[in-house]
């Protein structure tokens, strides 16, 4: 037997890839980073070459975020679409980023601009998947007052995603901030109930609970440590793990 018939296969076969605006961010803490475009982009093809269908929900934080918009007077409705708009930006430069590595991507946008994006439609997308291109789903839900990570997880509901990878900067959840103090406690694996009652921030109240009701786990990893998107789809001990327990 030889060694391509021995390899193990993904344990994940459809994953849906949460980012953060700030992931792409310059380290002054604006704009888009090529160093980071890059390494996100070469992460994201390693995993693509194993034949699993990618779709990623982006933020736009980098460059605005509605709720920072009311400091500044703007009305908060006014400022989630200011804040949608720039998650449209970072698609589209993800988008550039991966079609250089020759995958075929699709930007799908929940605000109709259709000169640079098609208009999110579910069976498209769908099948976009199925034809191995990568989905970028842009502007959210396309309705103020909601966080993109709620938007990952109903478009993840949608799709029928396996799993959704909610990348950090740091290597899973803790009690409390790792950069900050040394004694931080990783937690491996929690429930959907834990992160609500303990208000862990991996995602917003809403998102949780939709992931509870869709039973769909969430993984929560460092983004920045190299080919940990394909350890986790094939199935390694990455990050922590969220997901329900028999009692919930």
């Amino acid at each position: 037997m030889n060694a391509a018939q021995t390899e193990p296969s993904p344990k994940y076969k459809k994953i849906l890839l949460k980012l953060s605006g700030e992931a792409l961010q310059e380290p002054e803490g604006y704009g888009i980073s090529a160093h980071a475009l890059d390494t996100i982009s070469d992460e994201i093809a390693e995993v693509h070459g194993l034949g699993i269908e990618i779709a990623i929900v982006i933020g736009g934080g980098n460059i605005f975020r509605g709720v920072s918009g009311t400091n500044t007077g703007i009305d908060r409705s006014t400022g989630d679409y200011m804040g949608m708009l720039a998650t449209v930006i970072n698609g589209l430069a993800l988008q550039d980023s991966l079609e250089k590595r020759g995958i075929h991507t699709r930007v799908q946008s929940a605000l109709e601009i259709k000169q640079v994006a098609e208009p999110y439609i579910r069976r498209r997308a769908i099948r976009h998947l199925e034809k191995d291109r990568v989905v970028i789903f842009a502007a959210g839900t396309g309705n103020p007052f909601f966080t993109t990570d709620t938007a990952a997880t109903l478009r993840a509901l949608e799709i029928g995603a396996d799993l959704i990878l909610k990348a950090t900067k740091v290597d899973g959840v803790y009690d409390k901030d790792p950069m900050r103090y040394e004694d931080a406690v990783k937690f491996p694996e929690l429930s959907y109930m834990d992160v609500l009652q303990k208000e862990l921030k991996i995602m917003d109240a809403t998102a949780i609970s939709l992931c509870m009701q869709g039973n769909i786990p969430i993984i929560v990893f460092n983004m920045f440590e190299s080919s940990n998107i394909k350890k986790v789809v094939m199935g390694q001990d990455i990050g922590t793990i969220v997901r329900r327990e028999k009692d919930e």
